[in-house]
């Protein structure tokens, strides 16, 4: 199978991933990193049909699974050279640690693990650090968001607290240098996400830095900006002093007062 592509591997050991639609878009990604020296992640192991379509896919890299239960390898065919599995739950923080120490870091991270939502947030938590720059995060399943039987809200998408609004709310990440609100201050994911791509049920985030400085505002502040580069064209400070540093920063504060009741009153925080 060493010339094969991703799409018949994975026929070959009828991985579920095909009948998901996902093999395809995995196939974008990794089709430039099949010949690279990787560690690559897997959260759930079940049948370890995805595991051996990386391992011969992946032919010079390392395949790591880890799963709450039990796995027998010979019973799976997993004992392979290039296949270890751990078993241990995804979003316990003693386990996670002992794998990251063992591996250090990983240059691919797939979450096929338990598809609930606390699980899926706590291991994206414990394991973004150990993600190489430029390294991918998959989710796959993440249809479970709309379903409240895996923890998540079908009934009010917009704030539900499931891991697909946990993934739409660090798109924001990606442009938190725009963000004109002066009271802003910097979360823990800002300047470390380059990309995040949404796919039917599936999501990839591509880890890197990304602190680029913002061409409308300065430190968050849209006035600044604005007063630095009319001040320098013109050299009258007073009049967009009074403009800029008054008037919009009223402007400004009265709407950040106004949203902040509305959050207190609708209980969003």
């Amino acid at each position: 199978m060493e010339n094969q592509d991703l799409k018949k591997i994975a026929e070959n050991y009828k991985s579920d991933k095909i009948e998901h639609g996902y093999i395809e878009i995995y196939e974008n990604y990794f089709q430039e990193l099949r010949e690279n020296n990787l560690t690559i992640l897997e959260l759930g192991v079940a049948d370890g049909k995805s595991l051996l379509t990386w391992s011969d896919y992946f032919k010079n890299s390392k395949i790591v699974g880890i799963d709450i239960h039990k796995i027998n390898l010979e019973e799976k065919n997993l004992n392979k050279d290039n296949i270890e599995v751990h078993e241990g739950s995804q979003s316990d923080e003693n386990f996670i640690s002992e794998i990251i120490k063992k591996y250090k870091e990983f240059d691919i991270i797939i979450d096929d693990g338990s598809h609930l939502s606390k699980d899926v947030k706590k291991s994206f938590e414990l394991l973004f650090p150990s993600l190489k720059e430029n390294g991918l995060y998959i989710v796959e399943d993440i249809q479970t968001s709309y379903n409240h039987f895996f923890g998540g809200n079908p009934f009010d998408l917009k704030y539900s607290n499931s891991h697909m609004n946990f993934f739409k709310h660090l798109t924001d990440s990606i442009n938190y240098q725009e963000i004109a609100n002066p009271f802003y201050t910097k979360k823990k994911y800002d300047s470390k996400i380059l990309n995040i791509s949404f796919y039917h049920n599936i999501v990839f985030l591509k880890k890197g830095k990304n602190d680029r400085l913002s061409k409308e505002v300065i430190n968050h502040s849209y006035e600044n900006m604005k007063y630095k580069e009319k001040t320098n064209r013109s050299g009258n400070t007073l009049r967009y002093y009074l403009k800029y540093k008054i008037l919009y920063k009223s402007y400004t504060l009265f709407l950040f007062l106004f949203n902040l009741i509305k959050r207190i009153i609708l209980l969003r925080f």
